[in-house]
């Protein structure tokens, strides 16, 4: 074989085996509503963190995005207080789903509900090889966060967040997730209300 064709043959080998473990992560959709007359009342004060009403994702999930969130309130300047001590609360919701290429579209839940994205798809060469080493598995997460007064139960601000990764990305990860969706979804809080944005997830 000529020293051209085991360079080829070799820069195609080596596009393969980096191609077909790539990572994918989407950016983070976000959207945020607050009321205008509550505006001062918002990263600050005392603040409790709980399910949703109905809430179904696996407990230990709950735990490590909860736990994100709470960290995420806290920089901006709330503290975090027992639920009879708090002026404000916020209802986390958690839904979390997969979508598995042998199955087609049809998501597999995890907990709670969710739709599919169709976020990533394989990228091919002029010659006919498929670099994108065959569609992967996708987790995908929808976060939900309502800040209510804990005394009137008037909500105050909600944020929801989405995005999706495959399966050997490091945000596969519950905590890796967790972490960059809720940081996502507070980056530059409250927010433009209504307004929907993407947040670029680093890796």
């Amino acid at each position: 074989m000529s020293v051209t064709k085991i360079a080829f043959a070799t820069l195609i080998a080596g596009a393969l085996s980096a191609c077909a473990t790539a990572p994918k992560v989407s950016p983070v959709e976000v959207t945020r509503f607050h009321q205008s007359a509550a505006m001062s009342q918002l990263g600050n004060g005392t603040i409790f963190i709980e399910d949703a009403a109905g809430q179904e994702a696996d407990p230990a999930e709950m735990t490590a995005f909860k736990s994100a969130v709470a960290a995420e309130l806290i920089q901006l300047g709330y503290r975090e207080v027992p639920r009879s001590e708090a002026s404000q609360i916020a209802q986390v919701r958690l839904d979390r789903f997969v979508n598995e290429p042998s199955r087609g579209r049809s998501p597999v839940t995890v907990g709670g509900g969710g739709s599919v994205g169709s976020y990533g798809s394989g990228v091919g060469l002029g010659i006919g090889i498929n670099l994108g080493g065959g569609p992967r598995t996708m987790l995908g997460t929808d976060l939900g966060v309502m800040i209510r007064q804990a005394d009137t139960n008037d909500v105050i601000w909600e944020g929801r967040a989405n995005f999706t990764v495959s399966d050997n990305s490091s945000f596969a990860d519950t905590s890796a997730n967790a972490s960059a969706i809720a940081d996502a979804l507070f980056r530059e809080f409250p927010g433009n209300n209504g307004e929907t944005v993407e947040v670029g997830v680093a890796k």
